[in-house]
C-alpha cells in the first residue's frame, strides 16, 4: 500500500463515511476524507439538514401543546406574555389580564439556536477525524481512475484549483440528495434542505409526499402554528409501513389539524400576489406561503465519475454493491444512502464498520463484522411518533402464514388531564408456530425510544412467552407490550 498517497480515501463527509475515515484511520491506516463543504459541512445529512435539526424543531413542536395540555394540571399565565418581534402564532398578546393567552414561536431565535447547535455538531466531528489522524480535504471530489481521485478545490484568491491523490481502496458515501419531478413552477417549490431556515416563517405551508419526511415537516409546522395542507398522490401516506399504523397516525395527524388529502397531486405552481398557487389533479387550488416537496431522495453519485472507471449503477442510480460493500471495480467500495438500500444513519454506520474490518481488520479483541438487514427499528417523528421493528402483518402474513396479532389502543395516562384526545396504539405481531414475536408496532408518545429498547428482543429471538413473563414498569405506555393477552386476529 506504501506504492498510493493514502490507504483508504473517503468521498463524503457523512455518517457512514465519517465513521468509516475515523474507525480505519484508528486501525492504523492512512486514511483521506473529501467533503464539498469542508468541516461546516461534516456530519451530512443527518446532522445539517436532516435527523438532528428536524428532531430539534420537533422538540419546539411539542412545547405548543405541552403548554396547552399543562391547564389540565393546573398551570396558568398570570398575565399575558409581552409580544415579541416577528413571533408567531401572535395569540393575545397584550390582551386583557384575565384572557387565557397561548406563547408565541419566535422563530429567528429557534433557527438561530439551530445553527448553532449544528455548526458545535460539525466541529465535534471535525475534531474527531483530525485526533484520529484523518487528513481532512475541503473540495470535490471525483474518481479518476480506479485509484485516483481528483479534488477541485479553490485557490486562496478564489481561482479553481485541483489535486489528484492515490489511495488503494476508495470509499463512496455521498448520500442522497432530495428530488423533485419536473412541472410548471418546479423553481418555486423547495425541499427539506432549505425547509428549516425559511423566511418568513409559512403561515401557509402546502407539503407535497407521503413518506417519513414529509409526515414528520407536516406535524413540526402544524405545532409551530402554520397551517399545513399536506398532498399524497397514493391511497395513504407512509407506504411500506404496517397498513393500521399507517390509517392509524393519519387519523391522528388529521385530528391535530393537518389537512391531509389523499389521491391528490401537483399539476403545476404559479407565483401571484397572494401567494403561491397551486392548481392541483381535478382542477382544485391551494394557496401557499411555501410548498415543501418531499417526493421521494436519489442517490447523490452526479459529478462522481463513476462512469470512467464503470461503476456499475441501478435503475435509481444507485451504486450496486456486493455483501462486502464492494462495487464491480475491486479498489472501490459504498456504503449509505448512495447503495438505496435501507436509507437509515444507524444503517450507513454499520455498513462503514463492516467495510473497515474487511480492508484493515477488527478492533483488538473483537470479531469481524456483518450486517443484518432483519429487524432494524425505525421511527417516524410525527405527533404521535411512530416507532416500528420487524414485520408489518401482511409481511408476517406473507412469510409465515399463520400468525397471532395482538392489539392494543387507549388513552395514555398522561391525557387523561391534558385535554387531549390524542390515543395510542400498540401492536405485537407473533409467529404462531415458533412463538417469536417478529413484529412490534406503536403510535405514541415517545415510541422510538420505547421501540429501540424491544428491537434488542427481536433481534435476539424473543417469544411471546417471553413477553409474558417480563414484569412491566409501572405505570408506562411501555409496559402494554409486555401485558397484551388477548389476541385479536389470526
Amino acid at each position: 500500500m506504501s506504492a498510493f498517497d493514502f490507504d483508504l480515501f473517503v468521498i463524503g463527509g457523512g455518517s457512514g463515511g465519517v465513521r468509516a475515515a475515523r474507525m480505519a484511520a484508528q486501525r492504523g491506516a492512512r486514511v483521506a476524507l473529501a467533503e464539498m463543504l469542508g468541516p461546516d459541512g461534516l456530519g451530512g445529512t443527518c446532522v445539517n439538514v436532516g435527523c438532528i435539526p428536524k428532531k430539534l424543531y420537533s422538540y419546539a413542536a411539542h412545547y405548543a401543546a405541552a403548554f396547552e395540555e399543562s391547564h389540565g394540571y393546573g398551570w396558568e399565565f398570570p398575565a399575558p406574555f409581552p409580544a415579541a418581534q416577528g413571533v408567531l402564532p401572535g395569540a393575545v398578546a397584550g390582551g386583557p389580564a384575565d384572557q387565557r393567552v397561548k406563547p408565541v414561536l419566535d422563530w429567528a431565535r429557534l433557527k438561530a439556536n439551530r445553527a448553532h447547535e449544528i455548526a458545535r455538531l460539525n466541529g465535534v466531528y471535525d475534531n474527531l477525524l483530525r485526533g484520529s489522524g484523518v487528513t481532512v480535504l475541503n473540495g470535490f471530489a471525483r474518481i479518476e481512475g480506479p485509484n485516483t481521485v481528483g479534488l477541485a478545490t479553490l485557490n486562496a484568491d478564489g481561482s479553481p484549483g485541483h489535486q489528484t491523490f492515490t489511495a488503494a481502496h476508495l470509499l463512496i458515501a455521498t448520500g442522497g440528495t432530495p428530488h423533485v419531478p419536473h412541472f410548471t413552477g418546479r423553481e418555486f417549490v423547495i425541499t427539506s434542505d432549505a425547509v428549516f431556515d425559511l423566511e418568513p416563517f409559512p403561515r401557509r405551508l402546502l407539503i407535497v409526499g407521503g413518506g417519513y419526511i414529509a409526515c414528520e415537516f407536516a406535524s413540526i409546522f402544524n405545532g409551530l402554528g402554520a397551517a399545513v395542507t399536506q398532498l399524497y398522490r397514493g391511497e395513504q401516506v407512509l407506504r411500506g409501513f404496517d397498513d393500521e399504523i399507517r390509517h392509524f397516525a393519519a387519523a391522528e395527524m388529521v385530528k391535530s389539524g393537518i389537512d391531509l388529502r389523499l389521491n391528490a397531486d401537483v399539476v403545476c405552481v404559479h407565483q401571484t400576489d397572494e401567494g403561491l398557487r397551486v392548481d392541483l389533479e381535478g382542477g382544485s387550488q391551494v394557496l401557499a406561503d411555501a410548498v415543501l416537496y418531499a417526493t421521494g431522495r436519489v442517490p447523490n453519485v452526479q459529478g462522481l465519475g463513476l462512469d470512467t472507471v464503470g461503476v456499475a449503477l441501478g435503475a435509481k442510480g444507485e451504486v450496486r454493491v456486493d455483501e462486502h460493500y464492494r462495487t464491480n471495480v475491486p479498489s472501490i467500495y459504498a456504503v449509505g444512502d448512495v447503495t438505496g438500500r435501507v436509507q437509515l444513519t444507524p444503517v450507513a454506520l454499520g455498513e462503514a464498520m463492516v467495510v473497515v474490518d474487511a480492508l484493515f481488520g477488527p478492533a483488538a479483541g473483537k470479531v469481524q463484522r456483518s450486517m443484518g438487514y432483519d429487524f432494524i427499528p425505525t421511527a417516524v417523528f410525527t405527533h404521535p411518533n411512530i416507532g416500528t421493528v420487524g414485520l408489518t402483518e401482511a409481511q408476517a402474513r406473507e412469510r409465515h402464514g399463520d400468525i397471532t396479532v395482538f392489539r392494543s389502543e387507549f388513552k395514555a395516562l398522561r391525557h387523561t388531564l391534558s385535554g387531549s384526545s390524542e390515543r395510542t396504539l400498540m401492536k405485537l405481531i407473533v409467529d404462531t408456530a415458533s412463538d417469536r414475536v417478529v413484529g412490534l408496532h406503536m403510535v405514541g408518545a415517545e415510541a422510538g425510544e420505547i421501540v429501540q429498547g424491544f428491537a434488542v428482543a427481536l433481534k435476539a429471538g424473543a417469544t411471546k412467552a417471553v413477553f409474558d413473563a417480563t414484569i412491566g414498569i409501572h405505570p408506562t405506555a411501555a409496559e402494554e407490550f409486555v401485558t397484551m393477552r388477548e389476541l385479536v386476529r389470526r
